[in-house]
């Protein structure tokens, strides 16, 4: 896979804050889908606030999307690029049985946590104007396991891993190019084909898992995602709708 999207801006940064916070400020002069890369961030950030910590050679990029929709379509995107992400890493290793995806927005190298997405609206009110997708992947080296909360899955990286090595800028132009076509999918069908995608790559279906929430913590049987995006638990109780939360296994 090789080339740039059509239609796609891209800015390449030696060093930024952090991409997403990069996105803010640039989003009011964006009118088209724009990547934005950052060898190094300063101040990166995770889900929940947490700090996501980035070991040279890593990936961290934001890709700003005009938005046009109701949030809640909007954010079936973090769907759509963890089906990119699983395909930039095919491209870049050609070893599809090595990833797997977590909901709600991590890919999976073999047991471990490679990649996360975080997704933020650009915007207040009824003014949202853009949808930020975060993206960090350990191309090149994992931060230790202080760097994840208890219970977590331990970082890995794709370069200690599997030996393959990926500069970012290239793995961004293998990411760019799987995004724009799910995209497009996305755009025409709508989610239930990047449902079915994304239910065929994901780890742990069918089997017990831990979600948590901010208020509840359940167990129970990943069943499955729902056409909202929510995940559906098979409990002792019943079946549970999670919309948001943390998974563990």
């Amino acid at each position: 896979m090789t080339g740039w999207p059509e239609g796609y801006g891209r800015h390449v940064l030696a060093r930024v804050d952090s991409t997403l916070s990069e996105a803010a400020r640039i989003a009011p002069d964006l009118g088209a889908p724009t990547w934005i890369l950052a060898h190094e961030q300063t101040a990166a950030r995770g889900r929940r606030g947490r700090a996501w910590a980035m070991p040279s050679g890593n990936f961290a990029a934001t890709l700003v999307l005009p938005l046009s929709e109701a949030p809640g379509q909007a954010a079936l995107r973090s769907f759509v690029m963890s089906l990119a992400l699983f395909d930039a890493c095919v491209a870049a290793t050609g070893r599809a049985d090595a990833f797997a995806l977590k909901w709600p927005n991590d890919v999976l190298l073999r047991r471990g946590k490679m990649a996360g997405i975080l997704l933020e609206t650009i915007g207040s009110g009824a003014q949202i104007t853009h949808l930020a997708i975060g993206v960090g992947v350990n191309l090149a080296a994992a931060p230790g396991a202080d760097a994840v909360e208890p219970g977590a899955l331990a970082p890995v990286a794709l370069a200690v891993e599997l030996g393959t090595r990926v500069g970012p800028e290239a793995f961004l132009d293998l990411l760019a190019q799987a995004y724009a076509r799910h995209e497009d999918q996305f755009r025409t069908f709508g989610f239930a084909p990047i449902r079915t995608a994304w239910l065929a790559r994901a780890a742990r279906l069918g089997e017990a898992i831990t979600a948590r929430t901010t208020r509840d913590t359940f167990q129970g049987t990943f069943a499955d995602v729902d056409g909202d995006g929510q995940l559906v638990l098979e409990t002792a109780k019943g079946r549970v709708t999670i919309p948001a939360g943390d998974v563990y296994f």
